[in-house]
């Protein structure tokens, strides 16, 4: 999973450090049957885009608003490795829950917030000597995100947001006064995941580890809200598109 960049420039100077350490030690040796565990802080940072908000019920049309974003979020991010060979891996990206807020510009403010898991399995390629300590590698998967517990807030959850969209959408006012039980679901998502990365041993079995992925993640986000003039559903089409960085060490079975 993903870091801080101060965190991740201090990881890669211990990294070095642990060269001296390493040097020492036994050769490790990727063969055929070894299962490679890794734990670490992981960081999801969203490269997200947007089309427009499209309000569909009442059939209004299009607001000409876009700017979706989400914000980044870490937590504990796990791999779990099996080598098919003593080069090529099959690897399962897992992590607890992300949460992640997600802004609109035209507010100039977070409209709600979800959870998502993005677990992701990949076939990995190391590109040094199995023996050798320094194994990078580089890998493509698919990845299956799912999105929970949406929540809209306040500046989505009253009734001057949903008049101001709707003014845009049609010129003109419209006359929506109130709103309530305002809900925000985002669809799941399928898509390839390209990752990279290496792993540095310090023992036989024991090691530092270093990941990024790009992962391709698609959604439509909907907006549903009881408003006084009945209820009211509002879509928007998402590239979220992260870039994940993980920071950890592992240990081969």
């Amino acid at each position: 999973m993903l870091i801080s960049k101060a965190i991740f420039k201090q990881s890669v100077l211990t990294l070095s450090m642990c060269g001296a350490l390493a040097a020492s030690q036994g050769v490790m040796a990727y063969q055929k049957g070894d299962i490679i565990v890794k734990a670490g802080a992981a960081q999801v940072s969203p490269n997200a885009s947007s089309h427009t908000i499209i309000i569909d019920s009442p059939a209004l049309g299009d607001t000409g608003v876009n700017g979706v974003d989400a914000d980044k979020d870490t937590q504990l991010g796990l791999t779990f490795t099996y080598m098919l060979s003593n080069r090529v891996g099959l690897e399962l990206l897992a992590a607890t829950p992300f949460e992640h807020d997600i802004y609109l510009d035209a507010l100039g403010a977070d409209i709600a917030s979800s959870q998502q898991l993005p677990p992701t399995l990949s076939l990995t390629y190391f590109l040094n000597d199995p023996n050798e300590k320094f194994q990078p590698y580089v890998g493509v998967g698919v990845n299956y995100t799912a999105f929970f517990d949406g929540k809209a807030k306040s500046a989505l959850d009253n009734a001057d947001t949903f008049e101001l969209l709707a003014n845009l959408a049609t010129g003109g006012p419209v006359g929506i006064t109130s709103v309530e039980n305002t809900d925000v679901e985002l669809d799941d998502s399928v898509g390839l995941a390209f990752t990279a990365g290496f792993d540095f041993a310090l023992t036989d079995n024991v090691g530092l580890s270093m990941s990024y992925y790009h992962i391709d993640i698609d959604t439509e986000a909907e907006i549903t809200t009881d408003s006084n003039l009945g209820k009211i559903k509002a879509s928007v089409d998402v590239s979220v598109d992260p870039s994940v960085y993980m920071v950890g060490m592992f240990y081969k079975f």
